[in-house]
């Protein structure tokens, strides 16, 4: 290699380095802010935080929180069976509701349809401007009911006593929502959404279940009787919650698993098992003679097996039987298996019109406590499966068990007055008849109501976890309720739903906690600390970096020194409020310094404002968070001065002529910012940085701003450079940033971050004229980068082109241009390359194609046509990928090396530019490398489905079960009225026997 090469490339380097961090210390300020805040040094005092206290209060809070939400749904359950004890069933009855539906449409002739009426809906702002009635509630009836119904009208009557009350789903099938909203049925006029489907309905109303559906496949069975068989199963599986276990059986003279690795065991009900079964019941097909007492038979035996491994419910347990017919009563099988106890139900489906073995699945029914229904048309399977759940529920209607269920966290789809894409967790409790006629169990409905996970965030001390840290929840069964990681939608800023995005478990977002150990011990309800070394992903995971990391259960995450230590200042109210109420501060939008929602006249306050109001109000209502509020004054005070700072330099007409810096900007500890722009708004090469539509770049809920998090990560003194994700020409920027210590020493709290935004274009002329310079007295240099025997690039430490004489290559990732210098470069050790994982990723599959692979979403999927050009649809699906990131060695300053190309010898050097995060490469260009393969950051699809199936994770069971009840009317069974005389006989005989045992 060239010596002058080096050293000039040295030369380049400093020259750009120098150049660079001298125009991001003065126009970011960051030397002012360090000396204001090494001013005060002496009078503040550094705190080490107790991670342990933290979590310990914080659960405290949130513990109250779900108490309040608990009694709260406890009263209007009380109401609920009070309304419904006092009203008479009147089947005349004549009752005008206002119907989702139907308000406000009108008929041919302009009045008003039945069951309409003029409805009032106004914008409000505390439901994000969804047009709504805050005294009325409306009701909802599927589409397949009849609106006029006397079992609905009769509900709907007695229910008017709960019209504020969020949400109540009726047993009948009806819906009450408040406040009242207008709901729009889908393109086909259809609204296919039933409370009694929704997962709160099911775990308020059931107990946990371990189930076996057993789907005939003999010869009669084809046709339509085969399709109908297929819709009643999927049926069942919507009505199964992740706290019930299955397992789908198809058999004929032959015992089929459905899913033929999964035999013998069940699994979760969790959506994605659930679909993966649904995959395979299309592929069932009709023939031979069906053997029902060899199916019952080994259905019993997987209960019983799997009941005693303690893995399943541990609580009910059902067979769902979906057949044509059956010759015999099977009283053998029972007697072997369920009698006395009958612990296990049977629920037989009769598919088909023809009834000449009703009877006798019927017996089935009645003789193991279970239900029979008959089901003739597709139209009959929804409403005929639902009638299992009521009998289901009759032990805890009879033991009057009013149990609490939380949901895991989700966006509702149909109805939801939440609008966007706003998560929400559903406490929810069962409605039981308190009239004297209950012995049977009759279950009225469930009451519910939705809290937005944003009102937890608001409660997590953002300020005392760190620039890193986060706090996180999950439920009983490990799925995420809140989660920093969590990505629910297709693609940012739209509404589309991944169709798993509400069981996502810890393990898929904390993968480093490959043995479960974080999981199984917030599962379990333990408390303590523990470390890990983990993999810190920043900018959407294509940024990295590697450290040790300790967490706190069970919803707390603190990152070395930037959590472990918090430093508190002081300073009067007076000088506080006058530096806070400055036109160019600004306040976290999603933190709460004050809780302005509690009280109706506080909810139009901004969070400066209410900081006004609790600080100098007379008796202030006002809750507000008196340690975070006396530290945001004081940031306010000591960040003051740089107003005028940056004042000065925007007036000084010979600074910045040709406006390549646009935008100074510092961010606090506690969520406080102040900008300063230098060019007219119209003029900023990036509109939406520093605003709402910047998630990335702004303080929210659950993180610091990318540009903090990347400074504090860097030495304290040198600047991070980066563009960026996603930018175009039109957003062509460079944000450089640092980080403020308070002290010297490594244990030093971050403080603040500064930062301008610069014009990419400018960055650039900057580099090119370093890149230039040379030590020649007559100024002639014999090599720079203009020469076109060399190629200059500026990289940053993950690898990421910032300047290259090829413009369209800005941005990308230098191993993809340059294969061969990256893959040198990884040999060596001056980069490394670090393996991440992504279980929430999405691919591209083939739409209309069964056998074809997936294709990634960035990745082109190519379709060859004959004769005629064609177009092919892909849908994008989720899937689990892993994918690579690489990030440079720290202690190796400069790299040269050769690399051999077919026989031609290139030469390549790389130099860090000094204070930054940023590398200068030059590479020689006589050799011809590009057979080299790319070095791709591609991801690639982990495939493992089956072995996501077998596996169980831990989970902790609800803590009530409700199996059976010795009251429990079993003669309600689904038409045992119309059995025949000798079969009732045999029955109450049977029953007889059993009750004497």
């Amino acid at each position: 290699i060239n010596v002058l090469l080096v050293s000039r490339v040295k030369l380049w380097a400093s020259a750009f380095g120098g150049e660079i961090k001298s125009i991001s210390a003065k126009y970011s300020g960051s030397q002012l802010l360090q000396k204001k805040y090494k001013e005060l040094e002496k009078s503040v005092r550094v705190e080490e935080i107790d991670g342990m206290k933290v979590v310990k209060n914080l659960s405290k809070k949130m513990e109250e929180m779900f108490r309040k939400k608990k009694e709260a749904i406890r009263r209007l359950v009380e109401a609920a069976e009070e309304a419904h004890l006092q009203h008479e069933e009147n089947p005349e009855l004549q009752y005008e509701y206002f119907n989702a539906v139907l308000i406000n449409e009108v008929d041919e002739e302009g009045n008003n349809v039945e069951l309409g009426g003029e409805f009032v809906l106004e914008p409000n702002e505390h439901f994000n401007n969804l047009s709504v009635n805050l005294s009325l509630s409306v009701v909802q009836v599927p589409t397949n009911m009849y609106n006029k119904d006397p079992a609905i009208v009769n509900g709907v009557y007695w229910s008017e006593s709960l019209n504020k009350v969020f949400y109540f789903g009726s047993a009948k099938g009806f819906f009450r929502q408040y406040p009242g909203v207008k709901w729009h049925p889908d393109e086909h006029g259809v609204i296919a959404f039933d409370c009694r489907n929704r997962k709160w309905y099911i775990q308020a109303a059931t107990s946990p279940k371990d189930v076996v559906i057993l789907v005939d496949v003999s010869g009669s069975m084809k046709g339509l009787r085969l399709t109908i068989a297929r819709q009643t199963v999927s049926s069942i599986l919507d009505t199964l919650g992740d706290d019930d276990f299955f397992n789908i059986i198809a058999y004929n003279q032959e015992i089929h698993y459905v899913e033929p690795c999964l035999n013998g065991t069940l699994v979760r009900a969790d959506r994605n098992n659930k679909a993966h079964f649904r995959e395979h019941l299309d592929k069932l097909f009709a023939k031979g003679i069906g053997l029902l007492g060899d199916a019952l038979t080994e259905a019993f035996t997987i209960l019983g097996d799997f009941n005693q491994t303690g893995h399943g419910s541990v609580c009910s347990q059902a067979i769902m039987l979906v057949t044509d017919g059956a010759t015999q009563m099977y009283d053998d099988v029972f007697a072997k298996f369920n009698w006395p106890d009958r612990k296990v139900r049977i629920f037989p489906y009769l598919i088909g019109r023809e009834s000449a073995f009703a009877d006798n699945m019927k017996w089935m029914a009645c003789a193991n406590k279970g239900y029979f229904s008959q089901i003739s048309t597709l139209a009959d399977v929804q409403e005929n499966v639902m009638r299992y759940l009521h009998v289901m529920s009759r032990p805890k209607v009879i033991d009057h068990e009013h149990d609490t269920v939380w949901t895991e966290a989700y966006m509702d789809s149909t109805g939801s007055i939440i609008k966007g894409p706003s998560l929400m967790t559903t406490v929810a409790m069962p409605v039981f008849s308190t009239k004297n006629e209950t012995v049977s169990g009759i279950l009225l409905g469930v009451v519910g109501t939705d809290i937005p996970l944003q009102e937890l965030m608001k409660i997590i001390p953002k300020h005392l976890l760190g620039i890193h840290g986060y706090a996180f929840a999950i439920t009983n069964n490990g799925y995420i309720l809140t989660h920093p990681d969590l990505r629910p939608l297709y693609q940012k800023g739209q509404k589309r739903r991944k169709p798993n995005y509400s069981s996502v478990d810890l393990s898929e977002v904390e993968w480093e906690d490959k043995d479960d150990f974080l999981r199984n011990a917030m599962v379990n309800r333990k408390t303590g600390t523990f470390s890990m070394e983990v993999k810190k992903t920043v900018d959407k995971g294509v940024r990295q970096e590697e450290e040790d990391d300790p967490y706190s259960y069970c919803i707390s995450k603190t990152v070395d020194c930037h959590g472990k230590f918090f430093f508190r200042g002081n300073v009067s109210v007076e000088a506080g409020l006058h530096d806070l109420e400055q036109p160019d501060v600004a306040l976290a939008d999603e933190w709460t310094y004050c809780n302005t929602d509690e009280y109706y006249e506080h909810r139009s306050l901004s969070q400066i404002q209410a900081i006004k109001l609790y600080l100098t109000g007379r008796k202030p209502l006002i809750k507000c968070d008196r340690e975070l509020i006396q530290e945001v004054l004081f940031d306010a005070v000591v960040t003051a001065p740089l107003e005028a700072y940056w004042t000065g330099l925007a007036l000084n007409k010979s600074e910045n002529s040709d406006k390549g810096v646009e935008i100074a900007y510092l961010g606090t500890r506690t969520g406080l910012s102040r900008t300063n722009l230098f060019v007219v708004q119209e003029d900023l090469s990036n509109q939406d940085f520093l605003t709402a539509e910047d998630k990335e770049g702004v303080f929210n809920a659950d993180h610091f701003p990318l540009w903090y998090k990347r400074a504090a990560e860097q030495v304290p003194g040198t600047f991070v450079y980066s563009i960026p994700f996603g930018g175009n020409e039109n957003k062509s920027v460079v944000l450089a940033s640092t980080a403020i210590q308070l002290l010297d020493d490594r244990k030093s709290p971050i403080v603040a971050s500064v930062g301008i935004q610069m014009n990419l274009n400018f960055f650039q002329r900057k580099f090119w004229t370093a890149s230039r310079q040379c030590a020649a007295l007559d100024g002639k240099c014999t090599i720079s980068c203009d020469n076109e025997d060399i190629k200059c690039y500026l990289i940053d430490n993950n690898g990421f082109i910032l300047v290259t004489e090829d413009y369209s290559q800005t941005g990308e990732f230098f191993g993809e241009v340059e294969a061969a210098v990256m893959t040198k470069l990884l040999l060596i050790g001056s980069f490394k390359r670090i393996n991440l994982y992504d279980y929430q990723a999405l691919c591209r599959e083939y739409a209309g194609s069964s056998d074809s692979g997936h294709c990634l979403s960035h990745v082109m999927c190519v379709c060859v046509c004959v004769r005629e050009s064609c177009v092919f649809l892909t849908m994008l699906v989720p899937c689990d990928t892993e994918y690579p990131a690489f990030v440079s060695e720290r202690t190796i300053k400069e790299t040269t090396g050769n690399i051999d190309c077919e026989g031609c010898v290139r030469s390549f050097v790389i130099q860090q530019i000094p204070s930054s995060n940023l590398f200068m490469v030059v590479v020689d260009n006589k050799c011809d490398c590009s057979s080299t393969l790319p070095v791709s950051m591609d991801p690639i699809e982990i495939m493992y489905i089956l072995v996501k199936l077998k596996f169980q994770k831990d989970r902790k069971r609800p803590e009530s079960c409700h199996p059976f009840h010795p009251e429990e009317n079993a003669m309600e069974c689904g038409g045992a009225a119309g059995l025949s005389a000798p079969l009732t006989g045999a029955l109450l005989s049977l029953l007889a026997t059993l009750f004497t045992r």
